[in-house]
């Protein structure tokens, strides 16, 4: 079942600017790792930002779980953002606060600024919160600040953020672009282990071919905001990479 149907989606900065993305449309199963590459300014993080509308599309239409994301008024839209969890590759942390404190800010969009600034939490987020941490791998680093952590271990704050959420669905926006080969490895395989465990379909903007190939089931291929490829993994072949990376200055 699809979870995220998007339809002849079109985006551009400005009025009279270049359109970004020129009319993509893909759907989103409900047990779908999915992952957008293509070469730089190809329009991968523009599409990702435009599901939750961080960025606004210029026309075109999103249907999350029934829901028409570009008909959703303000607060409409900041109700349903509390089941879109996302993961960004500056890992945009809160570096003074501790890794705690971090990984329950994902709880804003239910309990309000107001209890959040007083740690008003519920002795359940709370629980949540250290079984995340857990799995991610991080119970001895509660208390550290997050300035304190590697890169590798700010992702993995940022993935159980993004799960305090318990999120339909989960964005993933160059989540490894900040890290070195090995902990690109380990971060992409857990977060893998993760949605499939918690059955969260997630779409993921990645520049690196290998990882997508390795951990994503369905790809969609972009070049200059047009969609040159869109389909299982295993059928991405080496012609069709060449197609996606023609325009690509080396």
């Amino acid at each position: 079942m699809a979870i995220l149907e998007v339809d002849n989606l079109r985006s551009k900065y400005s009025s009279n600017g270049p359109e970004i993305l020129k009319g993509i449309s893909f759907q989103v199963e409900d047990d779908d790792f999915f992952a957008i590459i293509g070469p730089s300014g190809a329009g991968k993080s523009t599409l990702i930002r435009c599901i939750n509308r961080l960025i606004e599309p210029t026309s075109g239409t999103i249907i999350l779980q029934g829901t028409d994301m570009l008909a959703l008024n303000s607060r409409e839209l900041r109700h349903i953002r509390r089941h879109i969890g996302m993961i960004f590759q500056e890992f945009n942390l809160i570096n003074r606060m501790s890794v705690m404190d971090n990984v329950l800010s994902g709880r804003l969009g239910y309990v309000g600024a107001f209890r959040s600034i007083f740690r008003f939490f519920e002795d359940k987020d709370i629980q949540r919160a250290l079984e995340l941490l857990e799995r991610v791998g991080l119970q001895d680093h509660i208390d550290k600040r997050a300035d304190q952590l590697s890169g590798g271990q700010r992702q993995r704050v940022g993935i159980a953020r993004a799960l305090m959420q318990e999120p339909n669905l989960l964005l993933l926006d160059e989540p490894t672009s900040a890290l070195d080969p090995k902990i690109s490895r380990e971060v992409m395989a857990l977060i893998r282990s993760i949605a499939s465990e918690l059955k969260v379909p997630v779409l993921c903007n990645i520049h690196d071919v290998q990882l997508a190939k390795e951990f994503c089931n369905k790809i969609i291929g972009l070049q200059d905001g047009i969609k040159m490829f869109d389909g299982p993994t295993d059928t991405l072949d080496q012609s069709s990479l060449d197609e996606i990376y023609a325009m690509e200055v080396l």
